[in-house]
């Protein structure tokens, strides 16, 4: 009876401890369950946070990427544009270049017709028609010494001219066919106002002027060569026309002041006589 006892309370120990150990190990598993899930519920945060970040990290690697393939295709967009442009402008002067060249063979072929059509001119003895067509060939792409020879026979036709129309100019005069002889004497100038026979032919056309009674013509042209022309023969014929004209258009107070003038620096002239003459006339009269 006793070790039955005994035995029933082993038993009984025995079923006491295994239910404390089954309830400490279902303890253990609810512990380590929990755990498990508490594991797998991070590991589930960790994973979508690791894919996020992957998504994250693939667009922003997407993003440079296209920044990058855009940054490289504008600099490669700049650098066809700045070559086509280059070559543009290159193409663009060397067509500029040709035009010109084709306009300087152009000119070139123009320029020689012209020069040997003026030279023609000039080896006929054409010698108004040279003075007018210097003119437009003068403008021509000339060599240097196209334009000295024909600057030289320009020079040579004003002065044969001038000498020319001077003589006739004169001649007119000796008959005193006073217009004509003005207006071979104004064509005179025209052709070479500075010749070395410019003052003369200056005088002369006074003088025409003077009795064509144009004595206001006449006197602006006779005061100058009375001031300036460094022939003092010359002067001395200007300053005696001068002081006629004055005289004739009534300028009394002028005309005796072109007479004393006449007898003060030209107290010898052939004229000296007749301008004292004309100084007490008038004095006595004005």
């Amino acid at each position: 009876m006793l070790e039955t006892d005994d035995e029933l309370r082993d038993i009984k120990k025995e079923i006491i401890e295994s239910r404390g150990l089954v309830i400490k190990t279902n303890n253990l598993t609810n512990a380590l369950s929990a755990d498990i899930k508490s594991i797998a519920k991070r590991q589930q945060t960790y994973e979508r946070r690791l894919s996020w970040n992957s998504a994250t990290a693939y667009l922003v690697f997407v993003v440079v990427a296209f920044a990058a393939l855009k940054f490289a295709w504008d600099a490669r967009v700049d650098q066809i544009k700045a070559e086509t442009d280059q070559r543009g402008a290159e193409n663009e002067r060397l067509r500029k270049e040709v035009r010109e060249g084709q306009k300087r063979d152009e000119d070139r072929a123009r320029a020689e017709m012209k020069a040997a059509s003026f030279y023609d001119l000039v080896r006929q003895g054409k010698r108004v028609e040279v003075v007018e067509a210097y003119e437009g060939i003068k403008k021509e792409p000339l060599t240097k010494t196209e334009q000295a020879a024909f600057g030289d026979a320009v020079e040579r036709a004003r002065n044969e001219l001038t000498a020319q129309l001077y003589q006739v100019g004169m001649d007119k005069a000796r008959i005193q066919r006073w217009q004509e002889a003005a207006t071979s004497l104004e064509e005179a100038l025209r052709f070479k106002e500075d010749s070395a026979i410019a003052p003369a032919v200056r005088l002369g056309l006074a003088q025409s002027y003077r009795h064509l009674n144009r004595q206001r013509d006449a006197i602006p042209v006779l005061t100058q060569l009375a001031e300036s022309s460094p022939d003092r023969e010359l002067q001395d014929d200007a300053l005696y026309e001068l002081a006629f004209c004055e005289t004739e258009i009534q300028a009394w107070n002028d005309a005796k002041t072109t007479w004393r003038a006449l007898l003060r620096r030209f107290p010898d002239s052939r004229f000296a006589g007749e301008a004292k003459m004309q100084l007490a006339q008038l004095n006595l009269l004005h």
